[in-house]
């Protein structure tokens, strides 16, 4: 595609038949954030590889990323993924570096980390790492389009991961609609094709038709892969100067073949793939309604932003909207709105609405309310008060962006620079200035019953649809849906007061930042009383008008039965539905809100402006003091909840693993079943009578963060006391000493193995089985907690690569730390379609015994080093005022309240010994080590069924030790202490 809305530079890239050109340094002016200090230069390197260079001398971390304008939809017809496949084989080994995983491993052990991924135009590959180490990690990363090694061997093992990868996401939803909406458009437009491949495309197809696919994608990759076509952005400490030079050395050598920019004109939908009405049957229980129209694509008018403005106006969720009307009659529990699947060359404008069963039933009058709300549209004009306040919203969002992760950075980058010119590469189309009544016109006129598809999800449609979806076996039937017919739609809907939203009250106004009087290092105690605790951290690194706030309610009703746990779920989600009408406005303004249950009550969260945050958070804090439960949206709220219980058997293999886990380990958590079965028994009455007895008895742990002032945040905090504790209506009483939570957790059995062998709750997943092997170790603890992170980094990627790259268990293969409530340990986790979890659990095992030879043979200088990267992660600044929060939250929550956790941890690793490490591994990880304590959850697939009764059945090996019942064995465990209320509060 002619993806670029602008002539191509002539500089960067030579004319046909011309000599190259030196490099080019050219001089761009890149709008960038009014707070950003970050060098940009443009540098285009003679074989026409288009380069945008940064220099942060504040970053702890480098990164790149590598665009290559080439996707999916240049996959050869009968080869379907296969640039998809090739990203995966990229990573494998090149000329230069030709041990596998070579790449990985020195990334994942200086302290970064690697991905790719690939879609219908754009393949991108990216990392980051410790900032001294770009040099190396750059000269790795430049071989992948080089001269990258595509053994015989790997490819086979690979089109294996890659087959797996779709195996995962046969019954996922979100995969099977977006193929079916490609299946239901013309056979002859690249937008049909299958993108992920598997097995039967890769393997078997090829070698009926005489083809060698290791063979084809070769010469894909060198007909496709040409420097032309390449984007790079590299992130680095250094100055442009010296970025400029690495990149030079690195990067010259790649390929230039002259291959024009691929383009896909004409749109996928033909005049046949319009006025279409498609039932679908899902996987999960929900009714879903998605209304696609094919319109000019954004990008061509990214500075009117047109799609922005008609998807903001469809997609408000205020007093008068569609969404409000929907929710007011019962029949709609979401709705989102905006550009979907686009192009340079086409586009969709979608409406996704998730219905109520009621909904559902008049699917004709949502739509026919929709339609009308789009006549409304079409009618009104373009009033430019509402331009200008999104004008206002997106230009303060964009001018205090957060800093985000250099590696996320640099790969929206790069893919925004095979689509922008220079000068809007980091703002793209985040901002629209120039207000077009004519474009905004053009799209709503787009939005007509004639080109219309619509696909109604529903498991109610089982036996009623005559068509199946051949990638993943989604079952359809497909109706024409005339104008006509919709004009009935429209004129039966019932009659509502649908208009446009009101000026939004909670654009920010004052960006000011306060003055800070002493510069903390750490949260301090500002507050105490019997109600609440507040802890308080203003901002001193990060300069913008940004508040982070959490609150946590301390109940121990809450969650003291699974009633009182779904009750408590429900009071949050309805608290959250009363305040959407208002507060909807405060999210689109940049000021974000959540009220959720958590593990010892309900928790508060605000993030963003500080300027209208108080108006907000008195508003939340009424609402809990006030909160009537309102019957009809209760009914809605129960059924939506219903049917996320119901769903629960729908997930992952692996995801159900780590459910288990968790069941098993913390004290008192509740079994999803349970909780379904006494929300089928809820009544209104009951959150009436349950909500003043949790309320009863109530603790506020409090944590206002950045620019705020402390005056202030006392403040705000004797309000909420005020309304909620000491006013003559008050719902809630102080808490306690007795009564404080607390969240203990399970201690395993030293020398023992548990296990839980569980079969899969979701039938229709036939061949997925999951391993979730977990080795508890310790409960925090300075050395140890430093030991267990440095075996973790050191054994992540060998683990990776033997699971995974080598015996191809599963495209899910992983090594990763697990902490629950400071009992920390190591866990591995598998899903599987080629052995069953049983012999999962028997390749952990021999993986280890295998490790053990690599650790007790690591050279001195490989310790040194990956001790290096780890203290380097560790000293890495927080990007932003979430990071930091969620650090110092997480002490103040978990009651650990090391705030200087990292700088102690830092100094006991300049201290550790290769031996010592060795030690930890030898007594605590290694297989038959003395403080071993295992947990392996194994969750069988029906293709191991007969697996499953056999270790059911069968006496357990030595040292195993069989759950039959979780309660019981959580009952008859002794439990680890708790932080809260213990020693971490006794620094206070």
């Amino acid at each position: 595609m002619d993806s670029r809305p602008r002539e191509v530079d002539s500089l960067s890239e030579a004319a046909d038949g011309a000599a190259a050109p030196a490099i080019a340094m050219v001089e761009v002016e890149v709008t960038k954030p009014r707070n950003d200090k970050r060098g940009y230069r443009r540098v285009v390197l003679p074989n026409a590889l288009e380069c945008l260079l940064i220099s942060d001398p504040d970053t702890d971390k480098a990164a790149a990323s590598m665009n290559v304008s080439v996707g999916y939809f240049c996959d050869p017809d009968g080869l379907e993924g296969l640039a998809h496949f090739l990203e995966h084989m990229l990573f494998y080994a090149s000329e230069k570096y030709p041990i596998e995983d070579s790449y990985s491993k020195y990334i994942a052990e200086h302290g970064g980390s690697t991905n790719a991924y690939t879609t219908s135009e754009h393949t991108n590959f990216y990392f980051d790492v410790n900032n001294d180490c770009l040099d190396d990690a750059l000269d790795r990363f430049a071989q992948f389009f080089i001269k990258p090694l595509m053994s015989p061997d790997a490819t086979l093992r690979e089109i294996k991961a890659v087959d797996s990868e779709n195996q995962k996401n046969l019954l996922s939803d979100p995969w099977r609609m977006s193929q079916l909406q490609k299946h239901l458009c013309s056979n002859n437009h690249p937008y049909h094709k299958f993108s992920t491949g598997n097995w039967n495309t890769l393997e078997v197809k090829p070698k009926e038709k005489g083809l060698d696919t290791r063979l084809e994608l070769i010469n894909f990759y060198d007909s496709h892969y040409s420097a032309n076509l390449m984007q790079l952005v590299v992130y680095g400490k250094e100055s442009l100067d010296n970025i400029q030079t690495l990149v030079e050395s690195k990067f010259c050598d790649i390929k230039n073949v002259g291959r024009k920019q691929f383009s896909f004109p004409g749109h996928p939908c033909s005049s046949k793939d319009l006025q279409i009405l498609v039932k679908v049957v899902p996987i999960k229980q929900g009714h879903t309604l998605r209304v696609l129209w094919p319109i000019t694509p954004n990008i061509r008018h990214y500075k009117e932003g047109p799609c922005r403005y008609v998807s903001h106006l469809i997609g408000h969720e205020g007093e008068g909207s569609l969404f409000y009307i929907l929710k007011k009659l019962g029949w709609a529990m979401s709705l989102e709105s905006g550009e979907g699947d686009w192009s340079y060359e086409f586009s969709f404008f979608s409406v996704v609405i998730q219905l109520t069963d009621v909904g559902h039933e008049h699917m004709e009058d949502v739509i026919g309310l929709l339609f009308r709300y789009i006549t409304l549209l079409q009618t009104s004009g373009t009033p430019k008060w509402i331009f200008d306040e999104l004008l206002a919203i997106c230009e303060t969002g964009f001018n205090y962006r957060d800093k985000s992760p250099p590696m996320n950075y640099v790969a929206s980058i790069s893919s925004n620079m095979q689509i922008f010119p220079p000068e809007d590469w980091l703002i793209a189309s985040s901002v629209p200035s120039k207000f077009s009544p004519d474009a905004i016109q053009r799209v709503l006129n787009e939005l007509t019953p004639d080109n219309v598809r619509i696909f109604w999800e529903s498991k109610s449609f089982e036996g009623q649809t005559n068509l199946t979806e051949p990638w993943y076996g989604t079952s359809y039937c497909v109706e024409a849906v005339p104008p006509s017919t919709m004009q009935k739609w429209v004129e039966k809907a019932p009659d509502e007061d649908l208009h446009l939203p009101k000026p939004n009250i909670f654009i920010p106004t004052d960006l000011s930042l306060k003055k800070v009087e002493e510069k903390t290092t750490f949260p301090c105690m500002l507050r105490k009383t019997p109600f609440s605790r507040l802890w308080y951290k203003p901002d001193t690194l990060f300069f913008t008008p940004k508040v982070y706030i959490k609150m946590d309610f301390h109940c121990p009703l809450s969650h003291s039965s699974p009633e009182s746990s779904v009750l408590t779920g429900v009071f949050t989600r309805l608290l959250m539905d009363y305040l959407n009408d208002y507060a909807y406005d405060a999210e689109v303004a940049g000021l974000y809100y959540a009220v959720v249950p958590n593990d010892t009550g309900f928790q508060v969260t605000m993030v963003g402006y500080n300027d209208k945050m108080t108006t907000l958070l008195e508003t939340v804090i009424g609402k809990i003091a006030n909160f009537e439960v309102k019957v009809d949206r209760f009914s809605v709220i129960k059924e939506t909840m219903a049917k996320g219980y119901e769903n629960f058997k729908f997930q992952q293999p692996y995801q159900q693993a780590m459910y288990y886990c968790r069941l098993i380990l913390e004290e008192q958590t509740w079994p999803w079943d349970e909780e379904l079965a006494a929300l089928s028994n809820l009544e209104v009455s009951d959150l009436e009578n349950f909500l003043p007895h949790m309320l009863a008895k109530t603790f506020i742990e409090c944590y206002f963060a950045g620019n705020i002032e402390p005056s202030e945040a006392k403040s705000v905090v004797q309000h909420i006391e005020g309304t909620l504790f000491n006013s003559s209506i008050s719902v809630c009483k102080s808490l306690a000493p007795s009564q404080h939570l607390t969240k203990r957790i399970v201690k395993l059995e030293r020398g023992l193995k548990y296990y839980y062998p569980a079969m899969c709750l979701n039938h229709q997943d036939e061949k997925n089985s999951s391993l979730l092997q977990y080795i508890q170790i310790h409960q925090d603890d300075l050395k140890q907690n430093v030991l267990l992170q440095l075996l973790a980094l050191v054994a992540k990627q060998p683990a990776f690569h033997q699971l995974r790259s080598v015996e191809q268990l599963g495209y899910i293969a992983l090594l990763r730390q697990r902490n629950d409530s400071g009992v920390r340990g190591l866990q591995f986790i598998i899903q599987s379609t080629v052995k069953d979890p049983f012999n999962l659990d028997a390749r952990v095992e021999a993986f280890l015994k295998m490790f053990e030879v690599t650790l007790h043979q690591m050279p001195d200088a490989e310790f040194k080093s990956n001790v290096n990267a780890l203290i380097d992660m560790k000293l890495e600044k927080y990007k932003n005022i979430r990071e930091e929060s969620a650090f110092f939250w997480g002490e103040i929550s978990e009651g650990t309240l090391k705030f200087d956790r990292k700088e102690a941890e830092v100094a006991a690793l300049r201290e550790l010994k290769k031996e010592e490490l060795i030690e930890f591994f030898d007594n605590h990880v290694k297989v038959g080590a003395p403080e071993k304590k295992i947990l392996s959850i194994q969750v069988y697939g029906c293709l191991h069924s007969s697996d499953y009764e056999k270790i059911l059945h069968d006496a357990p090996p030595p040292h195993w030790h069989g759950i039959t019942d979780i309660f019981s064995f959580r009952r008859s465990r002794p439990l680890y202490g708790s932080f809260k209320g213990g020693a971490g509060q006794m620094k206070l």
